[in-house]
């Protein structure tokens, strides 16, 4: 099970681990929260500005010593800095409201923290612009390892409700799937990170749309194959993921990372006070600024259409979910309704983590590693990654 800090509070703690998977010190950690753990049960507008500036005080102090560094010539050290601050500035602006101008400015610290990390490192990331409709969608590429003079599969990788391309980057993807020959596009859509706070893109449940605008980004860049393009996504992506591949036919295929079938149903119930247990503070408010919306019927009008019954039949290629039996946010029961419905699909896989393996939680949270590994082994075998390498 997953170690919670604050153990009547779970998007804190929830948090804290999706923040240590990433680079977070836990020392670091431990020394801004442990003052702020009375608040946490109350999980009002205090306590959250609480969490807030707790990660903030972190995040600068990060940031200043990476300044030294990098001042002293010292760019690796610089670096690793860096990227530590952009994870707690991002988890700092985890929970704060949609209309507060201080979030987007600890988001905007958390980006150019992260491109300061780059830069110091030599990342081989390149940032993109996907053309999409009459704008364009920020992402992250990553290309594959030992693909030199090949042209190599790509996995595009969609977001969740709350996860950015920064997170997925943070906490290791797209090297996991570059050391195993697979390039990634890591793609803020509609309704999440730089889409959503910079842009007012809002969420879409037609995510076959943004799917499509990133196969056609990647099919126009050398040294990538067209034939073997990939999606995967974490969370509410476990959404996003399968409804793409089900109206996507260049998809050749599906990694739902949590699986959601009825994202309405989940919603319905979170609502009426009867659901599972909810990854952000301001949830209902978060819900909205993501949707467009502005209540409650509007939240449930849009979510009531998230829905992968009529897309799920339609898969045909390769679908693989992931999916902790101890998942407090989506029962697994949704995700072994989900793999039964891919019945066009020609090879499907539910893999189960339990207490033997780890893994339990929503998405591997407790784990995130072994879930991660788990994926790139199965999407190299399945895109024949591994033809490609030349080491």
């Amino acid at each position: 099970m997953m170690f919670e800090y604050f153990p009547d509070n779970y998007p804190w703690s929830m948090a804290l681990q999706m923040a240590l998977n990433a680079g977070a010190i836990m020392s670091e950690a431990d020394e801004v929260l442990a003052p702020i753990k009375p608040l946490a049960g109350n999980n009002d507008d205090e306590a959250n500005q609480a969490w807030h500036d707790a990660w903030v005080s972190l995040g600068e102090r990060s940031k200043r010593l990476a300044d030294q560094d990098a001042e002293a010539g010292r760019t690796l050290s610089a670096g690793q800095k860096y990227h530590r601050a952009a994870i707690y500035f991002m988890t700092g602006e985890r929970m704060g409201k949609s209309d507060s101008e201080e979030r987007l400015l600890t988001y905007r610290s958390m980006l150019d923290c992260f491109q300061a990390g780059l830069d110091c490192l030599g990342s081989p990331v390149e940032r993109v612009e996907v053309p999409y409709k009459d704008a364009s969608l920020p992402a992250l590429f990553y290309p594959a390892d030992g693909g030199e003079g090949a042209t190599v599969p790509c996995l595009i990788h969609f977001d969740g409700l709350d996860v950015m391309k920064e997170y997925l980057y943070l906490a290791g993807l797209p090297q996991t799937y570059a050391a195993r020959g697979v390039a990634t596009l890591l793609v803020d859509h509609p309704g999440i990170g730089e889409a959503l706070r910079l842009r007012g893109m809002k969420l879409t449940p037609k995510l076959e749309e943004p799917a499509a605008a990133a196969l056609d980004y990647v099919e126009t860049r050398g040294g990538l194959d067209a034939d073997r393009i990939g999606i995967a996504g974490i969370s509410l992506g476990g959404y996003y993921a399968p409804r793409a591949a089900g109206f996507e036919p260049r998809l050749k295929c599906a990694v739902a990372w949590g699986a959601i079938n009825d994202y309405g149903e989940i919603t319905r119930k979170r609502l009426d006070g009867t659901g599972t247990s909810l990854s952000v503070s301001h949830w209902e408010e978060h819900m909205n600024w993501v949707l467009g919306t502005s209540s409650r019927v509007g939240i449930l009008e849009v979510t009531s259409r998230m829905s992968l019954d009529e897309a799920l039949p339609n898969i045909r290629c390769p679908f693989l979910i992931l999916h902790g039996e101890s998942d407090r946010q989506i029962p697994l029961e949704m995700a072994e309704k989900t793999i039964n419905a891919a019945v066009n699909s020609p090879r499907t896989e539910l893999k189960v983590f339990t207490a033997e393996t780890g893994g339990v939680e929503h998405c591997q949270v407790d784990n995130s590693k072994i879930a991660v590994e788990y994926m790139a082994d199965w999407v190299a075998d399945v895109l024949n990654a591994e033809k490609d390498r030349r080491f």
